[in-house]
């Protein structure tokens, strides 16, 4: 796409503010995100909460002034390879710019950003059942994690604390 450009993202910059607010709502509004909007006191306070966080990485991905997709990354660590690496926590595409791999432009924002930092590789979690995502993934190089094939792919867990 001629008019699309991936920047990093400012949350300095009070319209990136609002343009990453808009497309993580428009995220968690999805089925694939949870299907519930965010919370107002999320919205209040995410912005100053995740620019004060050193291991966020993100970008947005904009057509003209237009955001249309958003990347969210932390820093994390291989303890068996003894180096970083950057985990892809959020990826959204809005609705209507879908299907125009915008989604593979943020994740080679995400492994050039990877490689500056010096990471051994690019991690992230998908629904089991979100297999647009997961043919996106595939084409930008993604694979399920396996360490022996005899074991099987690793699943993500959580446990919310009270």
């Amino acid at each position: 796409m001629t008019d699309l450009q991936v920047r990093d993202l400012d949350f300095d910059d009070p319209r990136q503010s609002a343009a990453f607010l808009s497309l993580l709502d428009h995220y968690a509004r999805d089925p694939m995100g949870g299907g519930d909007a965010l919370s107002a006191e999320v919205r209040r306070t995410l912005p100053g909460k995740l620019g004060a966080v050193s291991g966020f990485h993100g970008a947005i991905a904009w057509h003209g002034d237009q955001p249309i997709g958003l990347i969210n990354c932390f820093t994390g660590f291989s303890t068996f390879k003894a180096m970083p690496l950057l985990n892809v926590h959020d990826l959204v595409v809005h609705a209507d710019w879908r299907g125009r791999r915008i989604g593979e432009d943020l994740l080679a924002w995400a492994a050039r950003r990877a490689r500056e930092l010096g990471c051994c590789k690019l991690t992230l979690e998908v629904l089991a059942n979100n297999h647009v995502a997961k043919r996106c993934y595939r084409r930008a190089g993604f694979a399920p994690y396996v360490l022996d094939p005899a074991a099987g792919a690793a699943e993500l867990m959580q446990r919310f604390l009270d």
